[in-house]
């Protein structure tokens, strides 16, 4: 006997994941270099110097034994007190190390906030397009997932559209910023007007909705674009973090959830996210990441190679004759799929070795998604093959 959801989870992978696996056979056959892949974020770059010579020096010089050892299970205080500093320095947010609990990445993350929410009948609503893994995340959790589905090739927040896919059984919202897929920036004046409406249906509903600001790529903008930080915008926001993206270190599983103690209910929030970590095995994050965030909370990323890339790709797909979104932020660019049939224009797209996520399980089906933290030469190799597959499918019209 076994769980048939847990089953299905593991039969049905990610579809990024199965294209990267793809590329990484196809890349044992036709060569590395002949391989166009665009599936998955991993960040092209190398992690900051800074990062590199604090994990040299503290493994050099801390006694090993407390280098390895449990740290408490809400994240050592020197690193917590680190991510407050930097927090505040940049946003004057008032945050006390006591607000933030130090997980294993983002998606550790998100499904304690998830499970800590997930009160018996309790909703939560995503925007597409959106992260695919939120609905595994939260439907596991415990909570029905409901989508506000995508209306247009701009995609851009709309408070309207969100407070019509509100019910009274909504506990929580949750916006990615900037956003995976689209690499858009959703900015202060339409995040303002959207606060106000959360605030109103709460006192509606007669119970806090919360914002989840999921914010693995905060740190990734370009042309001095701004995040805001959400928490000074509206109060019932719970904000989920991962270095992964901003130090180049994926691999590693290092981030954390701060609760503002200006929300609703923030101390009780607090404890059931601790306890909902521990109820999925949570004991402690690493305990030598933490030594280098309390190092480097301050470090930024270099961006150079990706804005590069976000201007080429954008610029050429433009002059092609693409319909897409024009990104802001993160590494990634969300494009429409010329013709009528996106099945067959992936499928020839994958036939020449140039691997895009479809839009489908971001909610928006009839898109594709490149992520661009890759070599330029990929790019460069890429951009006649995108040209001739839009060709071939307008020709068909």
């Amino acid at each position: 006997m076994f769980n048939e959801n847990a089953y299905l989870l593991g039969a049905q992978r990610s579809c990024i994941r199965e294209l990267f696996e793809y590329g990484r056979q196809r890349a044992a056959v036709v060569g590395a270099e002949n391989v166009l892949d665009f599936s998955l974020g991993n960040p092209s770059q190398p992690c900051p110097q800074e990062v590199t010579e604090a994990i040299a020096d503290i493994v050099a010089n801390t006694d090993p034994v407390a280098l390895h050892g449990y740290t408490p299970a809400i994240g050592a205080l020197e690193t917590r007190q680190a991510i407050a500093d930097d927090l505040n320095e940049r946003y004057d947010a008032g945050v006390d190390p006591a607000d933030l609990f130090i997980t294993c990445g983002a998606a550790p993350s998100l499904t304690a906030v998830f499970k800590a929410l997930a009160a018996p009948g309790a909703e939560i609503l995503a925007i597409a397009p959106f992260f695919p893994e939120y609905r595994p995340f939260a439907e596991t959790a415990g909570l029905k997932f409901n989508i506000v589905p995508a209306t247009s090739h701009k995609l851009k927040l709309s408070t309207l559209l969100v407070e019509q896919h509100l019910t009274p059984k909504t506990v929580a919202v949750i916006i990615n910023n900037p956003n995976n897929p689209t690499g858009m920036v959703t900015k202060e004046k339409l995040l303002r007007p959207f606060a106000d409406m959360l605030r109103r249906k709460s006192a509606e509903y007669g119970h806090p909705i919360y914002l989840i600001s999921d914010e693995p790529y905060r740190e990734l903008v370009y042309e001095d674009e701004v995040v805001p930080f959400l928490p000074k915008l509206y109060e019932n926001t719970i904000v989920c973090y991962s270095y992964s993206k901003s130090l180049s270190l994926p691999g590693e599983r290092i981030g954390y959830v701060y609760v503002p103690q200006a929300a609703t209910d923030s101390r009780a929030i607090y404890t059931a996210i601790a306890g909902a970590a521990r109820s999925m095995g949570h004991v402690c994050a690493p305990s030598l990441w933490q030594k280098v965030i309390a190092r480097c909370a301050r470090v930024r990323p270099a961006l150079d190679l990706y804005d590069a890339n976000r201007k080429k790709l954008f610029h050429t797909l433009a002059v092609i004759g693409y319909e897409l979104a024009r990104p802001q932020g993160a590494f990634y660019i969300f494009v429409r799929i010329p013709g009528g049939d996106p099945a067959a224009f992936l499928e020839k797209a994958k036939a020449r070795d140039l691997l895009l996520v479809p839009g489908d399980d971001f909610g928006a089906p009839g898109y594709f998604r490149m992520c661009y933290c890759v070599e330029p030469e990929k790019v460069a190799k890429s951009l006649p093959i995108l040209a001739e597959l839009y060709r071939d499918a307008v020709d068909t019209l």
